[in-house]
């Protein structure tokens, strides 16, 4: 009876991690099959060269640029207002904080995460764009600069709750060991625990940069569908997510070459972000080597 019970257990996780992976190669069919038909009649050369952007027009363009810069110009603002807060935050509760106020404090931030996107898009728009205007009066209403912020306020638990478990997991032999060399508790944490964690947090960083490339309702309501190369964070701009759902509004008509440019631009995204994910295993196995 036991045997049976644990080839049971045996096939249900075998059968999950296949649908798991049946889904994904669904997703890159899908995507590939669109995508192919799309640059069949649009030179990838001038998708990946071009520097406007308008399939919607009369006077078309395909080049990916000017959402590719909105996608990174507003992740960047984001990770750039996540980055120290969050570190700072998972320092703190693993190093510093009572076990008490670590516990009841923790779940809190985590909150952040299950707020839905589209109430932190309104709260971009109607509180801190009027806000940063205060202080920038040439700001526009839609701005990547306010969407960026809002999305690093989103993305915080992703890097405080990952990097905290991975302080908290590293052993407390290396803390004694620290203090007994006569290190202080500062030196402690960051000479000796951020760098034995670093793996944790690289991963922690690398999962906040993905979800912001990845927000759609912030960008969408907050930074404007104004598609342009820069990277001036005070003008309108557009990211890949914002003009997937400007599309799929049902505005165009499928199976058109204007409707396949959501495919285009998903498959890059795809792309990016599939590049991104391997580079950041590639450095936590780099950095569990050097600290086993």
């Amino acid at each position: 009876m036991r045997k049976i019970k644990e080839l049971i257990i045996e096939k249900t996780l075998m059968t999950s991690a296949l649908i798991t992976i049946a889904v994904t190669l669904g997703i890159i069919l899908v995507l590939s099959i669109e995508a192919i038909q799309f640059f069949s009649e649009v030179s990838i050369f001038d998708f990946l060269t071009d520097t406007q952007w308008t399939p919607l027009f009369t006077e078309k363009h395909f080049g990916i640029l000017p959402l590719l810069s909105g996608t990174l110009l507003t992740s960047f603002i984001a990770i750039s207002v996540a980055l120290p807060i969050g570190l700072t935050i998972s320092i703190y509760l693993s190093e510093y904080a009572p076990k008490a106020f670590r516990k009841a404090v923790k779940p809190l931030l985590e909150l952040l995460a299950s707020i839905p996107t589209v109430v932190y898009g309104f709260f971009a728009l109607v509180v801190v764009t009027p806000f940063l205007q205060g202080f920038f009066p040439d700001l526009a209403g839609f701005n990547s600069l306010s969407a960026g912020i809002v999305m690093g306020i989103m993305i915080i638990p992703y890097i405080s709750s990952i990097s905290e478990d991975a302080l908290h997991a590293v052993p407390a032999s290396l803390r004694e060991a620290s203090y007994g060399m006569g290190a202080t508790k500062l030196q402690t944490a960051f000479k000796v625990i951020v760098p034995a964690a670093s793996s944790g947090i690289i991963v922690s960083i690398i999962l906040a940069i993905s979800r912001a490339i990845g927000e759609t309702m912030i960008v969408a309501i907050a930074a404007g569908q104004q598609p342009r190369l820069t990277l001036d964070p005070t003008v309108p701009v557009e990211t890949i997510t914002a003009y997937i759902v400007q599309v799929s509004l049902g505005d165009v008509q499928h199976g058109s070459l204007e409707y396949r440019t959501i495919f285009a631009a998903g498959i890059t995204l795809f792309t990016f972000t599939f590049l991104l994910n391997t580079l950041s295993y590639r450095i936590r196995k780099k950095y569990q080597e050097k600290y086993e």
